[in-house]
């Protein structure tokens, strides 16, 4: 059997390297672990920590292709940070200039959620613990 423990980090490819590491960094106050360019792609590599236990790891690479993102579109559907406090984040995140959708209670758990998106439209999610 495959003894997978956790999943160790997920990686987004972004189009304006520095609007969406300031986004990640500043807005959604991620912590860098590490920032690479590697010359031979032209390309940057910014491993953040999300709550000091896992990684996103943010890439640049030029002329990479658009995806569609929407919420029923197949593949990974969106990345949800957790919070403490969902109306809270939400508000520090609307007060730094995100658009946050209306808080939502997911009808199985009982817990609130809402999302909002990156610079490239990437759909993030807070939900509450």
């Amino acid at each position: 059997m495959l003894a997978i423990k956790k999943i160790h980090h997920a990686a987004i490819i972004c189009s304006d390297y520095e609007r969406s590491k300031r986004f990640y960094v500043e807005v959604l106050g991620l912590e860098v672990v590490n920032e690479t360019y590697r010359a031979e792609r032209s390309s940057y590599k910014l491993d953040l920590a999300v709550g000091g236990q896992y990684q996103i790891e943010l890439f640049s690479f030029p002329g990479a292709p658009e995806r569609p993102s929407y919420p029923e579109a197949r593949g990974l559907r969106h990345l949800a940070f957790e919070v403490d406090d969902v109306e809270a984040a939400a508000a520090e995140l609307a007060a730094r200039g995100v658009r946050v959708e209306a808080i939502r209670v997911d009808e199985t758990s009982g817990k609130r959620f809402t999302f909002f998106a990156d610079p490239d439209g990437l759909p993030l999610e807070l939900y509450e613990s």
